[in-house]
């Protein structure tokens, strides 16, 4: 797939319901920067915010500011998953904006009475309807939302705007991240055709994502395996032959990427914890 953007990704404003505030924490990781996403139905009176990022005063107010542009309120804020660089800042922004927070995991919901998010939740407000897809594997709790006004899909890192992303076991599970790589494939150019990611640059054209993303990762799982068959017993020693053409720096990474292959394949991981810091130790 080739990326249609040839100039950094800055966010911005992307349809007549969608606006992207770009956070601050751009890293091997998060790319230019965790995508905040700002929905409202046009000449609404509230609007929704999706990962509002980073615990970054500035951008939580430039977020803020979106958000209720025009006296709009913040009738929610949602999760994605509870990756750090997206949820960091979710509570101090949900007191600046005197608004829940939605999500699948318990530790990052927030506000009295708030309610979980689970498969088959719909939320409407004011007109814009958001639907709750449960779609795990980069993570157990990981969630995408459907705008079917925009033919949009909000995928948080189940996919990026730019490259693959990283499936780190125990949370992150290779198996279960196939099964929303395909359930997102029946979706696209039927219900979907634009791309809303959690970094990265939109894609106009969800079915050539998807079919990057399968494919890479069919490529990349058969590459494991011909390593193994060929002696590789490390996840170290596999990314040494398999990733050679990858820049070291992403490196770390996918050794969990290649643990998560091989646990998929049923290969005994030897030294298991031989393996690099996990970058979403800190709650990320």
């Amino acid at each position: 797939m080739t990326d249609p953007f040839a100039t950094p990704w800055t966010g911005g404003v992307l349809s007549p319901r969608a606006r992207c505030v770009l956070a601050p924490n751009p890293g091997p990781m998060t790319l230019e920067g965790t995508n905040t996403w700002v929905l409202a139905e046009p000449g609404s009176r509230a609007s929704v915010v999706v990962d509002p990022g980073p615990a970054d005063e500035a951008h939580l107010a430039a977020v803020l500011a979106a958000a209720t542009e025009g006296g709009r309120s913040v009738a929610a804020v949602l999760a994605t998953h509870r990756h750090h660089d997206h949820v960091e800042g979710a509570v101090m922004f949900a007191r600046m904006a005197e608004a829940p927070v939605r999500a699948a995991d318990p530790d990052v919901r927030f506000g009295d009475g708030v309610t979980s998010l689970a498969e088959g939740d719909v939320i409407q407000v004011d007109g814009l309807e958001i639907r709750v897809l449960h779609t795990p594997g980069h993570t157990s709790d990981s969630m995408t939302f459907l705008l079917p006004a925009d033919r949009a899909i909000l995928t948080g890192d189940m996919v990026l705007g730019r490259g693959p992303t990283v499936v780190i076991p125990p949370d992150g599970v290779l198996r279960d991240y196939f099964a929303s790589l395909e359930r997102f494939a029946a979706l696209a150019g039927d219900a979907v055709d634009t791309v809303y990611p959690g970094h990265g640059p939109v894609l106009p054209d969800a079915v050539a994502a998807i079919d990057y993303y399968l494919t890479h990762r069919r490529q990349r799982l058969e590459q494991v395996r011909a390593a193994v068959d060929a002696g590789d017993v490390t996840p170290r020693q596999v990314v040494e032959r398999v990733y050679a053409d990858v820049d070291r720096s992403l490196w770390p990474a996918a050794e969990w990427s290649v643990k998560a292959q091989l646990i998929f394949l049923g290969v005994p991981v030897e030294d298991p914890d031989a393996v690099p810091p996990n970058p979403y130790a800190d709650g990320r």
